[in-house]
This record gives C-alpha cells, structure tokens and sequence, in this order.
C-alpha cells in the first residue's frame, strides 16, 4: 500500500487514512524508542544487582510499562502494513473472490475485538486515572500509563481496521473498470 493507505479507501475517508499513518509512523519511532530503552533499564538492572546487590525496583517496572507502550501503540503499523502473522494455507486453496471475502471476514471479526478492547481499556484507564490506582510494588508507579497506551494503541488498531474493510468494501463494489 503506498504511504500505508489501502487501495481502494473511499475518498472521503483519505485524511483519516493519511492521518492514521502519519500516527503509525510517529509509534514506530516510540516503540524503537522504548525498545532500546527496555533493554539499556534490564541491562542496567542486572548489571546492579550483580555487582552492587543493591534493589532495582523500579527497572523491572519501567521496562514492562516500556513493551506494554511499544507492543500496543505499534500493532497499527504492523497491520497497516498487514505484517502479523497469518496462515496462508486458505489463500492458496480458495478462488481469489473467497480469499478476498475471508481477508474481509476476518478483518471484521478482528475490528470487532478491538473496539471491545479499545473500549475496556479507555475504562481501565479512566478508573486508574481518577483513582489513583499504582501498581503495588514500593515505587508504585500509577498504572494509567500503561492504560493509555494500551487505550491508543488499540483504538489505533481498530480504526486501521476500520480503514481496511470499508477500503475494501469500497474497491470490491465498484465497477471493474474504476477497481484499482
């Protein structure tokens, strides 16, 4: 897909698209980020309970709210760029027109899951926010930050879904000779 736009995304919905990708590009940068990140804080954790045997609490936290953030604020550039993974054993056996219909079928059922999933973790969020909630470890870092992240990412995610079907949609409806 050219600068992560689906062939074939209706006209209208083109700056949500450009948008959309514009966001994915700016996540990737984060999840690069806080992947190196991760490692420098575990490397530093091991290498300070080795040789100092002094506490490294808040290492272990600081790495997970960093993949927590960098896996789900990054699956909408994996699937803008339709990178999981996938079993192609059914592409290859069913008619182009069914394979097609599966792709579409499936990217409903996954637009489903992550709306639902989006919306649980918005709750999360808000719940954590205005509570006040922390983990409970003795740094006790508040927990809508991992909340957030996986809030946006999913609500990133559905809405790359989103794109994809009605994209989708749109090009399997109109006329051959306009079909990209």
């Amino acid at each position: 897909t050219a600068a992560g736009i689906e062939p074939g995304t209706p006209r209208l919905l083109l700056p949500l698209a450009r948008a959309l990708a514009l966001a994915n590009r700016g996540v990737v940068a984060f999840g690069m980020l806080a992947l190196v990140a991760a490692a420098l804080v575990l490397t530093s954790s091991v290498v300070t309970r080795y040789l100092f045997k002094a506490s490294t609490d808040w290492q272990d936290e600081t790495a997970v709210f960093l993949l927590v953030g960098a896996t789900f604020l990054c699956g909408a550039f994996v699937q803008q760029i339709r990178g999981h993974v996938g079993i192609e054993a059914l592409a290859s056996v069913l008619s182009p027109r069914m394979d097609a219909a599966r792709r579409v079928g499936v990217d409903l059922l996954c637009l489903a899951f992550c709306s639902l999933f989006a919306w649980k973790s918005w709750t999360l969020f808000q719940e954590a926010l205005v509570e006040h909630q922390t983990t409970s470890s003795s740094w006790a870092p508040p927990l809508w930050i991992p909340y957030s992240c996986m809030a946006v990412g999913m609500t990133l995610l559905a809405v790359q879904f989103l794109l994809q079907v009605l994209g989708s949609a749109h090009r399997n409806s109109a006329p051959a000779h306009l079909a990209p």
